[in-house]
């Protein structure tokens, strides 16, 4: 798991590196603005992968070259097997994006609808059950 994120931050400085050069040989500014914020987003993946090995001990099953099969078994997370939130987030994120085009009216009611939804989707297995006692 230590190459994983190793590699990421490798391609988080490389990519800084390349928009800096960019910007100093006069590139456009689209171009310093890709690789800048594809560095951003290499670094967050190398964030997000030494922030898990951290937290599970940093050797996987997988990394062992003596490793068996059953090694890895077990649960790998939780998976809403029927969720509905996904759609009025969906809906709403189109609206707040067709907002941008149409007026500020629909950008405003689209990111109010945004905001239920994605308080929604993440507090969706967090709310009490509504079984009698």
């Amino acid at each position: 798991m230590k190459t994983n994120w190793i590699l990421f931050l490798g391609f988080g400085l490389l990519y800084i590196a390349l928009a800096i050069i960019y910007w100093l040989l006069g590139g456009e500014a689209v171009g310093i603005t890709a690789m800048g914020l594809s560095g951003g987003l290499a670094g967050l993946i190398a964030y997000y992968m030494w922030f898990v090995s951290k937290r599970t001990g940093g050797v996987l099953p997988e990394d062992s070259l003596d490793a068996e099969i059953a090694d890895g078994a077990g649960d790998l997370g939780f998976y809403s097997p029927h969720s509905w939130w996904p759609l009025p987030l969906a809906l709403s994120a189109c609206a707040a994006g067709l907002g941008l085009i149409v007026g500020w009216w629909l950008t405003v009611i689209a990111v109010g609808a945004l905001i239920i939804s994605v308080i929604g989707f993440v507090t969706e297995y967090e709310k009490p059950s509504n079984s009698a006692h």
